[in-house]
C-alpha cells in the first residue's frame, strides 16, 4: 500500500500552528522559562543512555500539542506501519525502504515479495563476521602468505561517508588494521592514499550495487593498475572483494565470487552501512562492534515503533525542525557534536538528510508551495565556538542547532573534559539567554570603563539570545550508542518527508549532473566541443582544453 497524500498546509493543525506562530514568535525563550517552574522537567526525554533536553526552543506546551495534532492528521503512525512492515514507500523508483530490517533480531519476520528476508540478512551477517575474523586474526592471508595490514574501502555516497563516518567516529575501538577510505574521482585523492600503502599487504573493498559508478569504478581500476604493478594478475583475487548485485561485472573485475557481498534492492545507499557496506567497519573495528551498532540501531527502531509520539525522540526532533523551517522560515540546521570523534557526523548528516528531502514535488507530482527540506552543516565543538558561532549567536539568520555531548570521556582524561563539556553547557544556556543592554553595562563599567567607550561598545556586546537548541546529552561513545543516533536521525529523516508529504527515498536530483558529465567527458577527450551547450559552458570547456 502506498503513503498516504496529505498537503500539511490544507490541515486543520497547521491552521491553528500558523495562529499560535503569531502569538509566540517573538516570545523569549527567558520568558517562558519564568512562566514555567517545571519547564527544563517536562521537555525532556530520558531514554536508555541519552537525555534529550529540548526546553530551549521558541516553544510552548501549546506548540507541542499543535504539532502532535499535525503528526495524527498526516497519519503518521499508519506510515510507519508501512515502514516497517515493508510497503513500497519508495514509490517512484518501486522499491521498500528496509534498512531497519538490517539490524533486526533473527526470529523477526519482515517480508518483501512474500518472502521473509531475515534469513538471507542473517547469512549475509556471518559471511561478514567469518570474513572480518579470518583477515583481523591474520588467517586470510596475502598472495605473498603475510597477513592483511590495510583495508582500502572504495565507494562513493552512500557507499563511502557511512563506513568513512563510522570507522572515524569509532576510532578509540579500532583494531590493527590501517583504513583508508577513496571516494572522489580526483585522481589526486587516490594517488595520495596510494602513497601510504604496500601492494602486498592491502585488502580492497570496492562497493557499489551496480559496478558501474564513474567514480568508483576509475578509482577501483586505478588501484587494481597500481597493484598489478607489484603482483601478478592472479593475486587480485585475494587482495580484491566487493560489495555489489552485478556479479558478472565482479567477477569480470577478476574478484572471486565467494568474495562477493550482496545488497539489496530495499536497501538505499544512503542508509547502507548496515548492510555488507559496512564491511569496512566490521574489518576496521571487529565484527563484535559492528553488531553492537546494530543492536543500537535496533533499539532506537523499537523506540520509535512503540513510544508515545510526546515522549519519541525522533517524533519531537522531527517536529521542531518542521515548525522552524515552515513557520520561522529558518532555512538551516546546524549539528554541534562536542567530540572529535564525530568530526564527520555533520557530512554524514547533510547526504541523509538533504538527498533525502530536498525535493518540490509532493506525492502526488504537483508542485509544493511551502519549505520541504533543511540545509544541514556543523563543526566539533569546541573549534566551532571559534569559527562560526559568531554568526549563529549575533547575526540576522535564526539557526536552531542540536548539541550532542557525552559525560563520559573514552581516554578517561577529566581535566579535558570538564573543560569541554563546560563549552557544551555554556553554549547552550548563552544562544538562549544571550546577554542584556543592562548586563554589557554593569560589565563595562565594573572594568573602570568610561562612560563614552561604554556608549561606544554598548551595541556591539549585546547578545538578543532566543536562539533555539537541543542538548542530546549521552553517557557515552560506544558503538551502540553511535548506532542509537545514526538511527534517530534517520527516523527524524522519515518523519519529516511524511508531514511534507513528499518522497524521502528516491534521489533523481543526483542523476542530471551525471548524464551531462558523461556527454562532456567525451568531448575532452577529442578535439571537439558539442554547440548544444550554453556559451558559459562552451567557453569553460575550450579554456579548460587549452590548459591541459
Amino acid at each position: 500500500m502506498a503513503l498516504k497524500t496529505i498537503n500539511p498546509t490544507k490541515t486543520a493543525a497547521w491552521t491553528k500552528l500558523q495562529a499560535h506562530f503569531e502569538t509566540i514568535a517573538h516570545t523569549h525563550m527567558n520568558d517562558l522559562f519564568a512562566q514555567q517552574a517545571n519547564r527544563a522537567d517536562v521537555m525532556t526525554i530520558k531514554w536508555e543512555d541519552f537525555y534529550v533536553d529540548y526546553s530551549k526552543h521558541r516553544i510552548s506546551e501549546d506548540t507541542i500539542k499543535l504539532l502532535l495534532e499535525l503528526a495524527e492528521e498526516v497519519d503518521l503512525k499508519d506510515a510507519m506501519s508501512k515502514y516497517f512492515g515493508g510497503d513500497t514507500i519508495n514509490k517512484t523508483e518501486g522499491r521498500e525502504v528496509l534498512h531497519t530490517a538490517l539490524r533486526n533480531p533473527e526470529n523477526a519476520q519482515v517480508h518483501v515479495d512474500g518472502k521473509n528476508v531475515m534469513s538471507d540478512i542473517y547469512k549475509v551477517k556471518q559471511t561478514i563476521k567469518e570474513f572480518s575474523n579470518k583477515v583481523i586474526e591474520g588467517e586470510l592471508k596475502t598472495y605473498k602468505d603475510q597477513p592483511f595490514t590495510d583495508i582500502v574501502n572504495i565507494g562513493i555516497g552512500g557507499s563511502d561517508l557511512g563506513p568513512a563516518m563510522v570507522v572515524d567516529a569509532l576510532t578509540y575501538y579500532k583494531n590493527h588494521l590501517n583504513t583508508h577510505f577513496v571516494s572522489n574521482v580526483d585522481g589526486d585523492h587516490v594517488n595520495e592514499v596510494i602513497k601510504n600503502l604496500n601492494p602486498e599487504t592491502t585488502l580492497f573493498v570496492i562497493v557499489s550495487k551496480t559496478f558501474t559508478t564513474q567514480e568508483t569504478l576509475s578509482n577501483a581500476n586505478t588501484l587494481r593498475t597500481w597493484f598489478l604493478k607489484h603482483a601478478p594478475k592472479t593475486a587480485v583475487s585475494k587482495h580484491f572483494v566487493a560489495v555489489s548485485t552485478n556479479i558478472e561485472k565482479v567477477k569480470a573485475f577478476g574478484i572471486d565470487e565467494n568474495n562477493i557481498f550482496p545488497m539489496w534492492n530495499w536497501v538505499g545507499g544512503r542508509f547502507s552501512l548496515w548492510s555488507a557496506v559496512g564491511l569496512s567497519i566490521s574489518l576496521a573495528v571487529g565484527f563484535d562492534h559492528f553488531d553492537k551498532l546494530l543492536l543500537g540501531a535496533h533499539k532506537m527502531d523499537e523506540h520509535f515503533k512503540t513510544e508515545d509520539f510526546d515522549k519519541n525522540i525522533p517524533v519531537i526532533t522531527a517536529l521542531l525542525s518542521v515548525w522552524y523551517n515552515n513557520f520561522f522560515n529558518a532555512e538551516s540546521e546546524a549539528v554541534i557534536p562536542y567530540s572529535q570523534y564525530l568530526n564527520q557526523f555533520a557530512t554524514y548528516l547533510q547526504q541523509g538528510i538533504m538527498e533525502s528531502n530536498g525535493k518540490s514535488v509532493d506525492r502526488n507530482g504537483a508542485k509544493v508551495n511551502y519549505q520541504t527540506g533543511t540545509i544541514i552543516w556543523g563543526e566539533p565543538g569546541t573549534n566551532s565556538q571559534h569559527a562560526f558561532f559568531q554568526l549563529i549567536h549575533q547575526g540576522t539568520k535564526l539557526i536552531p542547532a542540536e548539541f550532542i555531548g557525552f559525560a563520559k570521556s573514552l581516554h578517561g582524561d577529566q581535566g579535558h573534559q570538564d573543560k569541554l563539556m563546560s563549552n557544551f553547557f555554556a553554549q547552550t544556556e548563552a544562544l538562549m539567554s544571550g546577554k542584556s543592554q543592562k548586563s554589557v553595562i554593569d560589565e563595562l563599567k565594573a572594568q573602570n570603563v568610561s562612560e563614552e567607550k561604554i556608549k561606544e561598545l554598548t551595541p556591539f556586546k549585546i547578545f538578543d539570545g532566543n536562539k533555539p537548541t537541543t542538548t542530546f546529552l549521552i553517557e557515552k561513545l560506544t558503538p551502540e550508542s553511535l548506532g542509537k543516533l545514526i538511527a534517530m536521525y534517520e527516523h527524524k529523516i522519515f518523519v519529516q518527508g511524511i508531514i511534507w508529504n513528499i518522497f524521502s527515498y528516491d534521489q533523481f536530483g543526483v542523476e542530471l549532473g551525471k548524464q551531462l558529465a558523461n556527454t562532456i567527458l567525451e568531448e575532452l577527450e577529442d578535439d571537439n566541443v558539442m554547440n548544444n551547450h550554453d556559451q558559459s559552458t562552451k567557453n569553460l570547456i575550450n579554456y579548460y582544453k587549452k590548459q591541459k
